[in-house]
């Protein structure tokens, strides 16, 4: 029964994952849970919202283990799916390998010295938008995973997931675990080969719920319902901690600590190299963007003007190319912000959008035609004209939004980036 309710709903939120990135449907409250993003958006684009929709993720967590990772996260469930070419019945105990605590720490600890470049290849969530948006680095990723997930089951999940990692170490301590009733099993080894997580050793009754992905397989596969899934009845423990994952721990920290510091130096570092990008309204400075966009790709597939483009040679994260599309930024829109998920692009209001300068129009007097459309369809009345005289543009005005170059028939009009967006 929990097996099927679970997976029912891991399938209904993968379909709508995939409907929202590729455009067709985009429920907002989806992506804003996604873990990686969001613990970015607390931590650069803090809000109220952000912070209550995280503490909500981790509490769920301690008190029903790591159900995020088996309903909520679409890259999970894509894994899940792709394991079923493995057939059934045939998974091992699998160790619970101490290189995933390092990958984990050189991730987030790059993540709050204030880059996400280490985090947009390795985290499911990105691997999952940047897939489906035909992205080169998602796709090679995504076939890699899932050729894993066929031979493996779930081990990029148990063992290389930076964001199952800390779940999983929340799990470990959760209210609800999934457990062997030793005077009830038979040692029939049915839940074992089952365990899509190979979190389970039928000889010694035990089960990892740090690796455990509730997915509550093991559940329908005992014929004397031995494993169960609840509140486990206490056992005296004895605290011993072993000396392996003392150093190990220890290691961690050492490793977080300096991948902290060389998040900081790498985003200044590939900072100062980025020249003449024009970027959509709320990424505030390409530094900022180039440092924080994880190229999801949710805003490209969202921009009505399709004027968004996907990370290039030129810069690594989305940005505005006024050669595509309609070739302007719509007045009257500001879904690249409603829908990005990590807080590159912040949240801002129409109102905000439509007073934030984004780049800069300037007009060639001596190629100007003087037919005054640029006047016309100037949103801001930043774009002047007297008699036969060329058109003038107040710089004051302006906001960039291209609408100007867009129907200028003489090439009259260049859009020039700025430094940092700024409201006017």
């Amino acid at each position: 029964m929990f097996y099927k309710v679970r997976l029912t709903i891991a399938i209904l939120i993968f379909i709508t994952a995939i409907l929202a990135v590729i455009g067709i449907f985009y429920p907002l409250p989806l992506f804003n849970i996604q873990m990686a993003p969001l613990i970015q958006r607390v931590i650069i684009d803090f809000s109220v919202i952000s912070a209550v929709t995280l503490t909500v993720m981790l509490l769920l967590t301690l008190l029903f283990g790591r159900l995020y990772c088996s309903m909520l996260c679409p890259f999970g469930t894509l894994q899940e799916l792709s394991a079923l070419f493995r057939g059934e019945g045939n998974e091992e105990p699998r160790k619970n390998l101490p290189v995933k605590y390092f990958i984990t720490a050189i991730t987030f600890g790059a993540l709050i010295g204030g880059s996400a470049i280490i985090i947009r290849y390795i985290e499911p969530y990105t691997y999952f938008a940047s897939a489906l948006t035909l992205s080169v680095i998602g796709l090679i990723a995504a076939i890699a995973v899932i050729v894993l997930s066929i031979f493996k089951n779930r081990y990029f999940c148990t063992n290389i997931c930076p964001v199952g990692c800390i779940l999983g170490l929340l799990s470990k301590i959760s209210l609800l675990k999934v457990y062997i009733k030793e005077n009830e099993c038979l040692s029939c080894g049915m839940c074992e080969r089952n365990c899509p997580a190979g979190c389970i050793e039928v000889d010694d009754a035990k089960v990892d719920n740090e690796t455990c992905l509730k997915c509550f397989k093991c559940l329908g596969q005992c014929p004397k319902n031995a494993i169960t899934y609840g509140i486990k009845p206490k056992q005296e423990v004895k605290f011993s901690p072993k000396r392996r994952e003392l150093i190990t721990f220890g290691a961690a920290m050492v490793i977080l600590a300096g991948a902290v510091k060389a998040g900081f130096e790498i985003g200044k570092t590939a900072a100062e190299k980025i020249k003449n990008v024009i970027l959509p309204p709320g990424a505030i400075d390409a530094q900022r963007m180039f440092n924080k966009c994880l190229n999801c790709n949710l805003c490209i597939n969202a921009c009505p003007n399709k004027i968004l483009t996907k990370a290039n040679k030129d810069f690594g994260a989305v940005h505005i190319d006024y050669t595509k599309g309609e070739k302007y930024c719509k007045y009257d829109c500001i879904e690249c912000s409603n829908v990005c998920p990590s807080g590159a692009i912040k949240k801002i209001t129409l109102e905000e959008k439509q007073k934030t300068r984004i780049a800069m129009a300037v007009i060639n007097p001596e190629k100007c035609s003087k037919n005054g459309i640029c006047v016309n369809v100037c949103p801001v009345n930043a774009i002047t004209k007297e008699g036969n005289e060329p058109a003038k543009i107040d710089a004051s005005k302006c906001i960039g939004c291209g609408k100007c170059k867009s129907v200028c028939n003489s090439g009259a009009i260049e859009i020039f980036a700025i430094n940092e967006q700024q409201i006017v």
